[in-house]
């Protein structure tokens, strides 16, 4: 797929004296989540000791470095911007330093409101110390008249809209939430005396914690001295809005999101693929890695072999300097090397899980071409993408989503393929085990869950047919 990157991974133990170590691990795991920014902030029960940096979680997190985040509590954080710019000011957890209440925050997703509450926040007298939606969260919990912490963030809960799970750290708790929709993932663990709260479950393998329930929407969980406390802030509802690009792409093929394990729904979308879309070909080829499961599906289905045809490259760090001529096509054939012993004269159908501007996939293509593949038949594990997501996922203004601007036809000639075929939408909410009322799908329906102001966020416009 293209230039397309999820916003935020979280990670949070609670009693455990190698705290911030094992909240390295657990961001580690959640790296796919964001590699523009790290951090990790952790109480030794005096002092908040914090660490934060542009870059990826092994090259920030020294040993070191995370000798000195003392203590027995600490809440982790990786980034890729949606809302904010790209700066280290934006880097998460926040922290305030408060008499009253030191409380550090991170967040994963987006406030569709957020444009009305710093306008307001700001007319009190409030000073941003950066441009993310997430310290307006922190604002309104420091602002409130509320005695009680837990007074003070329910206060703040109900000011807010949009996506958000969120880790807070005060001095006596690590704290989960999950907004009423339930539009991103947050998972709880427990190993020994320890808890953990985790954007993904394969964070929680990885420290050796058993999985004991993801965070329900609408809920806060408070994780203290006290045990686990559940609090419902807000009222069930009759839908919500679990993002489905979540199994499509986003997260790991061995978390459990959403009550389903990932790799077993993709594979479940990759059969439904070839259901809806069958092709004479030789070979299936996934593009690594969200788009591997699909193929396994896709080749089981329609009996024709799975092969691999493309090697994908996972050590390009953040610092590579791309040379000036052809930037874009380089980048690629630095990511993915394609097989020439494997594709030369073959036809070949190459399973992605989706095309969002449409020039990655078209430099794809072209390699297969210039590889020797006969045929080259495009399939993709989910509809056209034609609206923008206002929830936190980096879709791009819908005028630069190719399936917004071009009709099926027109995408097979753009990307110089034989055939392309996209997932219906009704083949692939069939594919999840939650009824389809639990699914957020307005990327591609452009049915928002929670409404919003068109003039804060992208102007949508009529899709074509």
């Amino acid at each position: 797929m293209g230039h397309l990157k999820e916003f935020c991974g979280l990670f949070g133990v609670y009693n455990n004296e190698e705290a911030s170590l094992l909240t390295f691990l657990g961001l580690y795991s959640l790296q796919h989540r964001g590699e523009e920014s790290c951090g990790i902030i952790s109480f030794d029960s005096t002092t908040f000791n914090s660490h934060l940096d542009m870059g990826l979680v092994s090259e920030v997190f020294t040993q070191d470095v995370i000798a000195k985040l003392k203590g027995s509590q600490a809440i982790g954080h990786v980034r890729y911007s949606t809302t904010g710019s790209s700066a280290l000011r934006n880097a998460q957890p926040l922290f305030v330093d408060s008499n009253k209440l030191p409380i550090a925050l991170a967040h994963n997703g987006n406030l569709v409101n957020s444009k009305e509450l710093r306008e307001i926040l700001e007319n009190k007298g409030a000073i941003f110390q950066t441009t993310s939606d997430s310290e307006l969260i922190l604002h309104l919990i420091m602002r409130s008249k509320e005695q009680s912490v837990e007074g003070k963030i329910v206060g703040a809960l109900r000011k807010i809209k949009g996506a958000f799970s969120l880790v807070l750290m005060t001095k006596d708790a690590v704290i989960g939430i999950r907004d009423p929709m339930g539009f991103r993932p947050l998972a709880l663990g427990q190993k020994d005396n320890a808890i953990f709260v985790s954007s993904e479950s394969c964070a929680l393998d990885l420290v050796g914690a058993k999985i004991l329930r993801e965070v329900e929407p609408g809920e806060m969980v408070i994780i203290s001295k006290d045990g686990i406390k559940s609090v419902k802030y807000a009222e069930a509802k009759k839908r919500y809005g679990f993002c489905a690009f979540e199994h499509v792409y986003f997260s790991r093929p061995d978390s459990i999101i959403f009550g389903e394990t990932v790799h077993l729904v993709r594979e479940k979308l990759g059969r439904q693929l070839a259901k809806e879309h069958p092709v004479k070909a030789d070979i299936v080829i996934g593009v690594p890695d969200s788009g591997t499961s699909a193929a396994l599906g896709f080749a089981k289905e329609s009996g024709v072999p799975i092969e691999i045809g493309i090697i994908r490259n996972h050590y390009i760090g953040r610092t590579f300097i791309q040379p000036h001529q052809e930037k874009r096509e380089f980048g690629v054939k630095l990511k993915f090397n394609i097989l020439k012993e494997v594709v030369k004269g073959k036809r070949i159908v190459i399973v992605d899980d989706s095309i969002v501007r449409g020039t990655t996939s078209r430099i794809r293509v072209k390699n297969f071409r210039e590889m020797g593949a006969k045929e080259v038949h495009l399939r993709i594990s989910c509809p056209p993408h034609r609206f923008g997501c206002v929830y936190g996922i980096d879709f791009p203004d819908p005028k630069k989503l190719i399936a917004n601007e071009k009709t099926i036809k027109e995408i097979e000639t753009y990307l110089g393929v034989d055939s392309l075929g996209y997932l219906s939408l009704e083949g692939m909410l069939k594919c999840f085990k939650n009824p389809v009322s639990c699914y957020c799908n307005a990327c591609w329906s452009g049915d928002y869950p929670v409404k919003f102001h068109l003039a804060d966020k992208y102007a949508l416009e009529k899709t074509k047919e």
